[in-house]
């Protein structure tokens, strides 16, 4: 562990991805003591420009941007998470389980992944979330179930390549029950793909949710940076900093995750790590 930690800090573009997501993450974690109450209340006039009286100015109903910026890190961060775990949840025990045992059952699950993979992933999350209504749940649930398809192929490659291993032909002739074969010795040796997929997929989460919200399909009684830039898109040549200074946190947010996600492939990757 102290090596993974020396290799991953040594690599440049996994430590800028981890201090701007520590600073991001600290904002979110602090957002209710730095801007206590409602960020939905209002607090001066309307469009009061930024680096004044409020750090990034007011919005169209005098709403603080900065304390919307804080708390929509929150949501978006949130749900990024919850989406990821539970897609990663499910596509790894999908793809294990076709990948370990083959054959038909891997037939049946793998038409089944592809039979998601062929819906458009945005408009199926758009589909979702209206039948489901707006809220955290539903997004967090919109958002899993059009990203596992891709982690349960990942997963059932990396079983297929390990099923036949000297280790798992010992393990299965010591009697070793499939369970115990599957979690205990294949899955570690293929949680390196897995974590660089799921942190990957954290950034695929943000934007989607910055999307639907953006479209009106977030959770109307929590602020995020999608809503944001949706409610501010109407005075953009007016009110420049509606909708930059929110934008501005996806890109950053997203590229940070970008970086320690490829930060985290050069230090797990064997063949990245030995080159």
């Amino acid at each position: 562990m102290p090596g993974f930690w020396r290799r991953l800090l040594g690599n440049r573009s996994a430590l800028i991805g981890l201090v701007i997501l520590a600073v991001v993450g600290v904002t979110a974690a602090a957002a209710p003591v730095l801007f206590p109450g409602s960020p939905f209340r209002r607090v001066d006039r309307p469009f009061q420009p930024p680096f004044g009286a409020h750090l990034f100015g007011t919005d169209v109903l005098g709403r603080n941007v900065a304390a919307g910026l804080a708390h929509g890190a929150r949501t978006s961060l949130m749900i990024g998470i919850l989406a990821t775990t539970v897609a990663v949840l499910v596509g790894t025990l999908i793809g294990a389980t076709a990948g370990y045992y083959g054959g038909r059952l891997d037939d049946v699950l793998m038409r089944t992944t592809e039979f998601f993979q062929t819906i458009p992933t945005f408009l199926f999350a758009i589909i979702l979330v209206a039948i489901l209504a707006p809220s955290i749940r539903s997004i967090v649930i919109a958002i899993a179930v059009v990203s596992w398809p891709g982690v349960a192929r990942l997963v059932r490659g990396e079983f297929l390549a390990m099923r036949h291993r000297e280790f798992v032909h010992a393990c299965i002739g010591l009697g070793m029950s499939d369970r115990r074969v599957i979690f205990r010795h294949v899955l570690p040796n293929c949680l390196s793909p897995i974590i660089v997929t799921g942190s990957l997929t954290v950034a695929t989460a943000i934007l989607i949710e910055s999307a639907l919200s953006f479209l009106g399909l977030g959770d109307p009684n929590v602020m995020s940076w999608g809503f944001m830039i949706g409610s501010g898109r109407t005075f953009l040549r007016t009110a420049w900093w509606l909708c930059t200074i929110p934008g501005m946190a996806i890109l950053v947010t997203v590229l940070a995750i970008n970086l320690l996600g490829e930060g985290l492939n050069d230090t797990l990757n064997p063949r990245l790590r030995n080159s």
